[in-house]
């Protein structure tokens, strides 16, 4: 069973290691509780999937998607999943992230008021 576990933390060092110019931009203003006092993770496993960021105080995970994203059946099932599980997914072009930030991080900051806190918290 360990075994499983440091290939997924790998996995996602790995990722993290490779973030693209959008993900290293909104990791930036995301990190350390900058927007609204917010933790948010990155590269973090929820069930069979890696999500980019995700709030686990509201279950909010955020999805930076570039052209391979564009009408991908993958996208529609891993959302559904999420959903399924109580998650809210947010996606975001990269370019949007990184020619219009102010919108991104309003519309983030718009769905952290509207998420009510998570039972389990």
């Amino acid at each position: 069973m360990r075994a499983a576990r440091e290939i997924k933390t790998e996995r996602s060092r790995r990722l993290r290691k490779a973030a693209t110019d959008s993900e290293v931009a909104l990791w930036y203003r995301l990190r350390s509780r900058r927007l609204g006092g917010y933790k948010f993770v990155r590269q973090e496993r929820i069930g069979p999937y890696t999500v980019d960021f995700i709030c686990r105080e509201c279950r909010l995970i955020i999805e930076g998607d570039g052209g391979q994203h564009a009408d991908n059946p993958h996208d529609v099932v891993r959302d559904k999943w999420l959903v399924d599980h109580n998650y809210r997914v947010l996606r975001f072009w990269n370019n949007d992230v990184l020619r219009n930030m102010a919108g991104v991080l309003e519309t983030i900051a718009t769905a952290h008021a509207e998420a009510p806190s998570h039972p389990d918290r």
